[in-house]
């Protein structure tokens, strides 16, 4: 077999375990999502090896989608780190096999501290399925790895009931973007929703010009501000606008008579605004919607900068 064939069979295997799983949810997902939100404590996720490896993403998923959450190693917790987890939290355990013996050993404690224990396992006769308060079945027909041995199906069926779990919860909590930013702003989507547009816009050494300033004025104006455009004031008010394009068409269409206009002969008049507290969000989509790379900022019907489409990050 190619090598190609061998991913494109994996690629099989795997999305069929994934197809497959649906018939796998009982009461017990529905059961769980609802405690997980009633929850006045956090979701703590806990399993061995590549089961815990599944857990640490599954934590950063919910923890960054809404549901305070976070991964402990069965071996630690065991050793001193139960502490962590107090009487109001509700508990993850995976092991694909039900019977990591890691694992096992939290049980005892958690059952007597109170603790709602919901099991991923791909066996619903295991002893961690029984000991649990709800079981999340992820058993799957075969692995991906030939010898059957390397956990590659079941820990992909693992992650996306993972996923499933934080997506219902972020659904039924009305997750929405501006909430994920709260949690991500280092991103560039949490940066375009919680910066505002003043905080990123030029605003020294502004290209503004008259109605009466020169063609060739305007061309220096213009290369020195560095913004492919200028602004035609009067009475400290935005009249038009020129730029870079404008000077370019006008060049071409003009000829001969090109230097001796004025920036009122070659300005858009009513040029689009935007206001220095909007979020980097709107600027994104009213630049979208208008078809524009520049906007000039406004403040109390006081022109005082410009944001530009490079401004925003994206």
């Amino acid at each position: 077999m190619s090598i190609k064939n061998i991913a494109k069979e994996v690629f099989s295997i795997e999305s069929k375990v994934i197809a497959d799983l649906s018939n796998n949810l009982t009461e017990d997902f529905e059961k769980s999502v609802k405690d997980i939100l009633a929850c006045n404590g956090k979701l703590i996720i806990s399993g061995m090896g590549k089961s815990g490896i599944i857990g640490k993403k599954i934590a950063a998923t919910m923890a960054s989608t809404g549901t305070p959450s976070f991964f402990l190693h069965p071996g630690e917790a065991y050793h001193g780190d139960l502490g962590m987890i107090e009487r109001d939290d509700m508990v993850l355990l995976i092991s694909n096999s039900g019977e990591t013996d890691e694992v096992l050993r939290l049980i005892p404690f958690l059952k007597n501290q109170g603790n709602v224990i919901v099991a991923m396992s791909g066996n619903k006769n295991s002893t961690l399925a029984k000991n649990a308060t709800y079981h999340l079945n992820v058993s799957v027909e075969k692995e991906a790895c030939p010898l059957q041995l390397a956990p590659t199906s079941s820990t992909t069926a693992t992650l996306v009931m993972g996923d499933a779990l934080a997506i219902a919860l972020m659904k039924q909590r009305d997750f929405q973007d501006t909430d994920f930013a709260q949690f991500h702003p280092g991103g560039t989507l949490g940066r375009r929703l919680l910066t505002k547009v003043e905080d990123v816009m030029r605003k020294k050494d502004l290209p503004k010009v008259s109605r009466e300033t020169s063609t060739k004025e305007l061309i220096q104006v213009i290369s020195t501000a560095r913004l492919g455009l200028a602004v035609v004031m009067e009475n400290e008010k935005i009249v038009g606008i020129v730029t870079d394009g404008d000077i370019r068409r006008s060049m071409e269409s003009l000829e001969e008579n090109f230097f001796k206009l004025t920036a009122q002969e070659l300005m858009s008049k009513n040029p689009k605004t935007i206001d220095k507290r909007e979020k980097l969000t709107m600027a994104q989509k009213l630049m979208t919607d208008l078809k524009v790379n520049s906007l000039l900022v406004t403040y109390d019907n006081s022109f005082i900068g410009v944001v530009q489409i490079y401004d925003l990050g994206i």
